[in-house]
């Protein structure tokens, strides 16, 4: 066999092994639906043990757990029972920061089916989401409780392992008013407030989502309100505007009427922070590179670069002064007045 033919069967053998890998989350989505990582918190346990306190099927179970255990979430003894690792310690509920909740949201129908029809994006350089469910991803959002559900404990839970790093590196001036557009249930602001005592904070969301804030806790007594409204008609006033996790939801037209929104209603020497991944101009992997296919082919909008920032900025009277690394998969894209 040449050197030729080598490399070509381990480029199929790569190729393979990737194509596969769409199986694994899947297994990852199977195990925190039926909550087993919860049925672990007192020592490793067999498939026939699992599968009775979880009301699923042992050898089903068995082959679900071996897979994750490839990837160092749990471990398979000598004796085929099965412990939760360090590592998947984040997969139980109740744990001191859990994202029970965000895998079963990045896994659940609206986000899987879509991807799996990406190749309608390529075509027609829409989403995949219409032509699945009848209608756009915020829509079907709207009339679907389990969808929001869903949706709103997923980034909650996704939230509170990024929040409190996040807080800490935000640029707050002192005795600032902060609006948290599009803050959901309030747990970056309610991190920024506990980091920063001299701030006033504003959650400003529609009102079904407000319904569940966390932000009337003793030590912020005085301190925050909520305000309802749609944040493509206005802002509230304000000092400092967090957008976290919000423009890379919408398009470029539509995350220009949003920054213009928060422009006009900014008090003099204000400022924008919008929390996203900025994509890196490389080769090297990041999950921004991820997000972007799921916003592409879920919904309208996309991941962007630090020049896609400075674009859009400019047309919203705004100019980037800096982004600034928080120490997770966010950074905060820093806009002010323009000069």
């Amino acid at each position: 066999m040449n050197d030729c033919e080598t490399e070509g069967r381990r480029s199929a053998a790569l190729i393979v092994e990737e194509a596969l890998g769409f199986l694994y989350p899947a297994a990852l989505r199977a195990a925190a639906a039926v909550g087993v990582a919860d049925h672990l918190t007192d020592g490793p346990r067999t498939p026939g043990e699992l599968a009775k306190t979880t009301g699923t099927d042992a050898a089903s179970l068995h082959r679900v757990l071996r897979l994750l255990a490839t990837r160092g979430l749990f471990e398979e003894d000598a004796e085929g029972r099965f412990r939760l690792t360090e590592a998947g310690d984040a997969l139980r509920t109740d744990a001191p920061v859990s994202v029970r909740s965000a895998v079963l949201m990045i896994t659940d129908r609206t986000m899987w089916l879509p991807a799996g029809e990406m190749t309608r994006c390529l075509e027609d350089g829409a989403s995949a989401f219409g032509p699945i469910f009848g209608m756009p991803f915020f829509e079907y959002f709207a009339q679907d409780a389990r969808t929001a559900e869903i949706f709103h404990k997923g980034m909650a839970s996704m939230s509170d392992a990024e929040n409190q790093p996040i807080a800490d590196a935000c640029p707050f001036p002192e005795r600032a008013t902060v609006v948290d557009v599009g803050g959901g249930h309030g747990g970056l602001l309610l991190s920024a407030l506990r980091a920063n005592p001299s701030l006033k904070g504003i959650l400003y969301d529609r009102p079904h989502v407000l319904a569940g804030h966390r932000l009337d806790t003793p030590d912020l007594t005085g301190r925050w309100s909520l305000a309802e409204g749609d944040f493509f008609t206005s802002t509230p006033p304000g000092d400092v505007y967090l957008l976290k996790r919000i423009l890379h939801d919408w398009d470029d037209a539509q995350s220009l009427t949003l920054l213009r929104n928060c422009r006009r209603a900014m008090a003099p020497g204000g400022r924008v922070l919008v929390i996203d991944a900025v994509i890196p101009p490389d080769n090297a992997p990041h999950q921004g590179k991820t997000l972007d296919l799921m916003m592409m082919a879920s919904l309208v909008g996309r991941e962007r670069t630090a020049a896609d920032f400075t674009q859009l900025f400019a047309a919203a009277d705004l100019q980037l002064s800096r982004v600034i690394p928080t120490g997770t998969v966010l950074s905060i894209v820093e806009g002010v007045p323009s000069a």
